[in-house]
């Protein structure tokens, strides 16, 4: 199960100078099950760091975040991260990046090694299964990245901006692999993206922050079918609406 609930978070770094700045203050999101949920504000407004606090790899300053009723106090392999840094292993084969997080639990390499090969057969690499992250692309790192988080078998796969560093061609490619890996293991996915295009193509539900500190400004539902017509009259829309709303939290402050 893949629930998210998010109570009163809040989240302050100090400075220097001993005071502090306040990255997010009193969000309150729910999140369901095999839910497709992208999250998008003016840049600076916390997104990365909501998501952190989600892994598990930031701690908030206040409330709390619970996965399926139970409170989030660290790194859990339930949770998987995929960071638009590719992050891969340079010396480590295709094969072995996949199976990295299998090895660290303890799985025997038979095992480990099937599992990874099933992924990489999923995200549709596996006559690269041997090669080395310099050899392949950038949208083929990324799948490696993808199918890495996947082979842990998490119950909430988050994404910080996956496919920003991706050209135009490429990331819409990867959008539509993502939607056919999503039909197929139904994790709840949590993603982080700039592009309200993107956010449309893709979510169930579109959560729009506000400017720093960021809080939760409105959540926006995606109700038709995929796959998506970017042309159509419904998804400008919706990406109207959504852009509307983060230049006004922009143009608030």
């Amino acid at each position: 199960m893949g629930d998210v609930s998010i109570r009163g978070l809040g989240k302050a770094f100090p400075k220097d100078d001993g005071t502090t700045t306040q990255a997010l203050v009193d969000v309150n999101l729910d999140i369901q099950d095999q839910e497709f949920v992208c999250m998008v504000g003016p840049s600076g407004c916390g997104k990365t760091t909501l998501l952190r606090i989600i892994a598990g790899l930031e701690t908030p300053t206040t409330g709390e975040v619970t996965v399926d009723g139970s409170a989030v106090i660290g790194p859990d392999p339930k949770r998987g991260m995929v960071f638009q840094e590719y992050s891969l292993f340079p010396w480590r084969r295709v094969i072995d990046n996949v199976a990295f997080g299998l090895e660290m639990k303890g799985v025997g390499k038979e095992e480990r090694q099937k599992t990874a090969d099933h992924y990489i057969d999923m995200v549709g690499l596996s006559q690269f299964r041997n090669a080395y992250p310099f050899e392949l692309s950038g949208g083929m790192r990324q799948r490696v990245a993808i199918a890495r988080a996947l082979a842990n078998d998490p119950d909430v796969l988050l994404m910080d901006e996956p496919f920003g560093a991706l050209d135009a061609q490429t990331r819409n490619r990867m959008q539509k692999e993502l939607l056919s890996l999503w039909a197929e293991t139904k994790q709840t996915i949590v993603f982080v993206t700039h592009s309200v295009d993107e956010a449309v193509y893709l979510a169930d539900r579109i959560v729009v922050l506000s400017q720093r500190p960021g809080t939760v400004q409105e959540v926006i539902p995606v109700h038709w079918s995929r796959p998506r017509d970017r042309t159509s009259a419904e998804f400008a829309e919706v990406r109207r609406r959504v852009l509307n709303m983060i230049n006004e939290t922009e143009t608030s402050q």
